[in-house]
């Protein structure tokens, strides 16, 4: 039976993106994403609840997130998750889950507001349509 592994995420951007280049010279850029939820505690008071998660984008997807994602843009990421572990200095093995990036999608300037001089909302699909194709807002796959 065939698995699903997909993650679907909207938020800011939490910090400027960082890119570089493999020894192999593909592009690899990543950054972190801030993701609210608000919620009702046990007690009746409004809460607001922050997850982060960090993103890795690979190939022209790397450049363009990385020419066109600042600190605190909003944007759409979908991909997969990923778990990779390494051997620390200390010899103690370490873990790190990442959504590996295949489509983001940038949505505003920062704060999640208007574009800022930018295109506003473009989609930049590492394998769909080409860069900058436009996107109807309807198309997207959340409310």
């Amino acid at each position: 039976m065939a698995g699903l592994n997909k993650a679907m995420v909207i938020g800011n951007v939490g910090k400027d993106p960082e890119m570089r280049y493999t020894a192999n010279g593909k592009a690899v850029t990543t950054f972190s994403i801030a993701v609210n939820r608000n919620f009702q505690g046990n007690d009746g008071e409004r809460r607001e609840e922050t997850d982060w998660f960090d993103v890795v984008t690979w190939d022209k997807l790397a450049e363009l997130c990385s020419q066109f994602l600042q600190k605190g843009r909003q944007a759409y990421v979908e991909g997969r998750l990923h778990t990779r572990s390494w051997e620390g200095q200390d010899g103690v093995k370490r873990y790190k889950t990442e959504i590996v990036a295949q489509t983001v999608l940038f949505l505003g300037g920062p704060g999640g507001s208007g574009g800022g001089g930018q295109r506003p909302m473009e989609q930049y699909d590492d394998a769909a349509a080409p860069a900058g194709a436009p996107v109807d807002p309807d198309d997207l796959p959340f409310e």
